[in-house]
């Protein structure tokens, strides 16, 4: 089937079926790992502009809307991950044709959803502000922040789309050049529209989504100009059924569970808010810092998921399974040496978002307590992500909805009855951490790690 479809493989793409494991891993995460801190950059240099130039209101409701955010987000970046695991098996089985069937089929449904979710989103934004248990002072500024980003939301979704068919077949070099233009552009449309303009909580909103979406035509104009399998032609967007099925086959169960989630952290936010307006802020401050902290294993835990499902299309079992323990290693190896810094440095890291005392108390406090825990976090990512690139999406969604919803909200309600302090309510994360951790060791290792591909033999 791939000789009735020639397509040269770019430089950039990189074959995983051979060669050193540990260094595909490892220089396929690195980009990507730089790329993720980068986008990571949007949201925190948006924390840190408000909160040393606006209002602690701004601070509190710029940083604690990401649940909110990431309810829709989270859905599209699951079903999206569908995608990726689909690119990257037929990619390992050289069967290009099919590869180009799904581009172009991703790329369409992400249009699509870009417009419901859009709409959806604004729509929703009153009624999630009041599940949160929102303080009336910061409504307001929430409410701005989030009409304006979802007025957006269509640039993130076409950059993470078109940045995941990218890396499926091995390129994460080219979306970290994008994120790196980006994050410097919202930096700078940040600080113009605040200092300058003195636009508020509007300026950081407008900021981001200008430059979400030059991150999108960045990404996009590069898929219509590369020669590889996966260039894109506008004339030949529409769905493709058996595609598309194979999307939603594997990102549904991602997609259900990333959603949920998010959902289920609006109810955790409440109890976070619960403790008033420093708490919300040092919290804040502690979710800038554990988003940045958690970014070098989820980075690896997509470079499992692409190695994972590139050799499990080509057939190499043994090898998938290799690139997973090796994942694991390099993943726990990282994050022990990154937790040393985030304890020994907590107060002035919170400080640089807030410099308000209570803040720095209360952030420093949750930082040294939970970094300890992070080191859990490897074993559920780096499981989810090699499931996910078997093809096995559903395993991980049963899985951390488990444990990050259903566990999770017990522990909340009851702690919060017997022990209503910070730090236990707080601590209902690492629990969580460790409980899916357990799970989802003991399943990875009775699973047949190829059960689930979406590659049928008569395709190669």
């Amino acid at each position: 089937m791939a000789g009735h479809y020639q397509v040269k493989k770019k430089k950039r793409d990189v074959d995983m079926t051979q060669g050193s494991i540990t260094k595909h891993i490892i220089m396929f995460a690195l980009p990507l790992l730089a790329g993720n801190i980068f986008q990571q950059m949007y949201n925190t240099v948006d924390t840190w502009v408000v909160g040393n130039y606006v209002s602690n209101e701004a601070f509190s409701a710029v940083g604690t809307v990401g649940p909110i955010i990431n309810m829709l987000i989270g859905f599209f970046m699951g079903l999206s991950s569908g995608a990726g695991v689909v690119i990257s098996q037929y990619y390992g089985n050289q069967n290009y044709k099919k590869v180009q069937d799904t581009v172009h089929t991703a790329i369409v449904l992400t249009l699509v959803l870009g417009v419901i979710f859009t709409f959806t989103g604004i729509a929703l934004i009153p009624y999630m502000l009041d599940l949160m248990n929102m303080p009336v002072e910061v409504i307001p500024e929430a409410t701005t922040y989030l009409t304006i980003y979802y007025s957006g939301l269509i640039g993130l979704m076409l950059y993470n789309i078109g940045s995941g068919i990218l890396r499926a077949v091995g390129d994460s070099q080219r979306p970290f050049y994008f994120l790196v233009v980006c994050a410097i552009l919202n930096t700078v449309l940040d600080l113009l529209f605040i200092l300058v303009f003195h636009m508020g909580v509007a300026g950081v909103a407008l900021a981001t989504i200008l430059s979400q979406g030059i991150s999108a035509l960045l990404v996009l104009i590069t898929l219509m100009r590369t020669d590889s399998c996966i260039q894109l032609h506008l004339r030949k967007l529409r769905i493709h059924m058996d595609m598309l099925k194979k999307i939603v086959k594997v990102g549904i169960p991602a997609a259900f569970q990333m959603c949920i989630t998010a959902f289920s952290n609006i109810f955790v936010q409440s109890y976070i808010n619960y403790f008033g307006a420093d708490c919300m802020s040092g919290w804040t401050a502690y979710s800038k810092i554990d988003q940045l902290a958690l970014l070098p294993m989820q980075s690896i835990a997509l470079a499992s998921t692409t190695f994972v499902g590139q050799n499990l299309g080509s057939g190499q079992v043994a090898r998938a399974k290799r690139g997973v323990r090796n994942s694991l290693i390099i993943a726990v190896t990282s994050t022990i040496i990154m937790m040393i810094p985030l304890i020994t440095f907590a107060s002035p890291l919170v400080a640089f978002f807030n410099s308000k005392p209570q803040v720095i108390e209360y952030g420093t406090l949750l930082l040294r307590w939970i970094t300890p825990f992070y080191v859990l976090c490897c074993f559920n990512q780096i499981y989810a992500g090699a499931l996910r690139g078997s093809g096995n999406s559903k395993a991980p969604m049963f899985i951390m909805l488990f444990s990050f919803v259903f566990f999770r909200q017990c522990y909340l309600f009851v702690m919060s009855r017997v022990w209503n302090e910070i730090i236990p309510i707080a601590m209902g994360y690492p629990a969580g951490w460790l409980l899916c951790s357990s799970l989802s060791a003991i399943y990875f290792h009775r699973v047949k790690l190829d059960k689930n591909v979406v590659v049928e033999k008569t395709d190669k």
